[in-house]
């Protein structure tokens, strides 16, 4: 079962993101502050869900939320920062664009860059763990979802509308046969590193 908070005398954002293990796309990450009487009955870290649950629970998330944001880093940015840094920036990101400043940062993972003027809490698991790193996590990744089955269109050859930019079988053998384009992480292992090698 979900905590509803770490403590509950803070104001705090739960803050997580959705694809950092792609091949291609955007990581989008995502910032929820909730009420601490707010409940779900399956309200759960994001993996753990179908995508219809995912969908309709993000618009109880957005109605019901204190405040929520959502921000992308784009493939250039990722290659740029790295994707651990480019997660962490993009959560920096959510908290800057909340309506309601909190008091206190759940972070999803192990590692993070202090926010400035605001404490974190690493939370190893916590999409699991609590109701607003759950939230954040769904949004992250219905966002991420949507943006990817757009981009499918473009780039049918992919399959995006399925693996979501994921390095399936079938995204790498979509890679080998038609190259990378410019929605693909060039700072990522594509191919194998004798194929990757003649990709760029």
């Amino acid at each position: 079962m979900l905590l509803p908070f770490h403590n509950e005398s803070e104001t705090e954002a739960g803050c997580d993101e959705a694809g950092r293990g792609c091949l291609a796309g955007p990581v989008f990450a995502a910032a929820v502050i909730l009420p601490v009487d707010f409940s779900h009955p399956f309200l759960n870290d994001s993996k753990q869900l179908t995508e219809n649950q995912r969908l309709e629970l993000r618009p109880i998330i957005e109605r019901e939320a204190l405040a929520w944001s959502v921000v992308s880093l784009s493939p250039s940015e990722i290659d740029q920062l790295n994707i651990l840094w480019a997660s962490v920036e993009g959560m920096h990101r959510a908290v800057r664009q909340l309506k309601l400043t909190p008091t206190s940062l759940l972070i999803d993972g192990n590692r993070f860059k202090p926010y400035p003027g605001i404490p974190h809490h690493c939370m190893v698991k916590g999409d699991g763990r609590f109701m607003s790193i759950a939230a954040a996590s769904i949004l992250a990744k219905t966002y991420r979802d949507e943006y990817m089955e757009t981009l499918a269109v473009h780039y049918p050859q992919y399959g995006w509308e399925k693996n979501k930019g994921y390095p399936t079988a079938e995204h790498r053998e979509a890679i080998r046969q038609h190259g990378p384009t410019s929605e693909h992480r060039r700072s990522f292992r594509l191919l194998p590193i004798g194929e990757q090698a003649q990709l760029f």
